[in-house]
């Protein structure tokens, strides 16, 4: 968009001043962990230095400390889009959640039920299912992914559910080659026969507005490191099945939501440094309510990072030696987010990563734990080269990456 503020956002991450070489180093391995503006690192020293203290006590940084607690719930509902702070739990990450979680839930689950996984996703929504359905004698199925683009064959999700499936887990975006399912349709899937509906949203968060009304899911989880806030995970439900789950807890702990799910102590300024990180992206758009401006926020970024896809996707084009995986057509890149896999024909995945790495460009190498999709392509052990656009990277970024590809093009002809 012609009124997206790149400077003045670029300005708040310290990091994009790094430089490597003697040129800025590009940081396109925002997949992996984005980093971070300047308000986050504040905010964590902030309550490092003013409210370091546990929960529940009756002297000023607990009670302060509690507050602060309270107030970034509001803003993780705000972020997810629920009414009902209490159906925020915060964690150690999505991974360390969702293991947690999937322990608990399969506790209803016994011989005869089926659990419904992806071959599109991370392995943080597909293991834990399969091992607590195993302890519990449930049986896993697997939903295919068209290897023309990467999509999910829902043909193949309606036949495998059925009124035995009680749970199905899918991500709203693949972390590895950027397409965007649709949940809400799955969703209604899902709810026909029974069952409920888990979304691993870690990789959308930073791309598009979650809402887990609009999707009618029953469990989100994401990470805020991937939102640009720090290591902290969250975890959404709806409360009535949060209420009635019963979590593995110490006994002290309290059985009310969130804090039955929160066991132990949590990274208070960690959940600081989440809330920073909610309210810099609602700052970037506008509105009545921290909601209404994320909303906006996401609008506004969706557009800049569409124009990136277009020019990355279309630059790739032209390089003979270079397959994209997944969605190349510019004509649906509503279908996915700025995350762009691809091999190269003449050099392994590391070697090309190495060689921009040499450049200041960052990009990752290797199946980045979606390991069903790298094996279907028989990428395995080398997978793929990954580029991850972020709303703080910019055009000229791309052409940099573009050089640095077009060098290992030309080389050895």
């Amino acid at each position: 968009m012609s009124d997206f503020p790149l400077t003045q956002i670029r300005s708040q991450f310290p990091a994009l001043a790094r430089q490597v070489n003697g040129l800025p180093a590009v940081f396109f391995d925002g997949p992996a962990g984005s980093q971070v503006p300047r308000r986050v690192v504040d905010a964590i020293g902030d309550y490092l230095i003013h409210r370091n203290a546990n929960h529940g006590g009756a002297f000023a940084t607990s009670v302060e400390n509690d507050s602060h607690l309270h107030e970034a719930q509001v803003a993780a509902a705000d972020f997810v889009g629920c009414t009902d702070a209490t159906e925020i739990v915060f964690g150690g990450n999505m991974t360390t959640l969702t293991f947690a979680f999937s322990r608990a839930i399969a506790a209803e689950w016994g011989p005869g039920d089926d659990i419904i996984v992806t071959d599109l996703d991370h392995d943080a929504n597909v293991t834990p299912w399969v091992l607590a359905a195993r302890d519990r004698g449930a049986t896993v199925k697997r939903v295919r992914f068209r290897p023309s683009d990467c999509t999910l064959d829902l043909v193949d999700l309606a036949a495998k559910l059925s009124p035995r499936t009680r749970l199905v887990a899918v991500g709203v975006a693949s972390n590895a080659v950027g397409t965007i399912n649709p949940v809400r349709r799955i969703a209604e899937m899902a709810h026909a026969v029974g069952a409920e509906v888990f979304l691993d949203a870690v990789h959308f968060a930073p791309h598009g507005l979650i809402d887990v009304k609009a999707w009618d899911c029953d469990f989100l989880a994401c990470s805020a490191y991937k939102f640009f806030g720090p290591h902290v995970g969250i975890l959404w439900g709806r409360r009535k099945r949060l209420s009635r789950i019963v979590p593995y807890k110490v006994r002290p702990a309290s059985d009310d939501c969130p804090d039955r799910w929160m066991t132990g102590t949590p990274n208070f300024e960690g959940i600081a440094g989440t809330r920073a990180a909610i309210d810099y992206l609602a700052e970037l758009g506008d509105g009545a309510t921290r909601r209404e401006k994320l909303k906006s926020a996401f609008e506004r970024i969706v557009a800049h990072e569409r124009g990136l896809s277009a020019k990355l996707l279309a630059t790739l084009a032209a390089l003979p030696d270079v397959r994209v995986l997944g969605i190349a057509d510019p004509a649906r890149l509503d279908e996915r987010v700025p995350t762009v896999s691809l091999v190269h024909a003449r050099h392994s995945a590391k070697a090309v990563a190495e060689h921009l790495a040499s450049r200041g460009v960052f990009v990752w190498h290797g199946n980045f734990y979606a390991l069903a999709l790298s094996e279907s392509f028989g990428l395995e052990p080398q997978g793929m080269v990954r580029i991850g656009l972020l709303h703080y990277n910019t055009a000229d970024e791309i052409d940099r990456l573009i050089d640095g590809l077009v060098e290992l093009e030309s080389s050895e002809r």
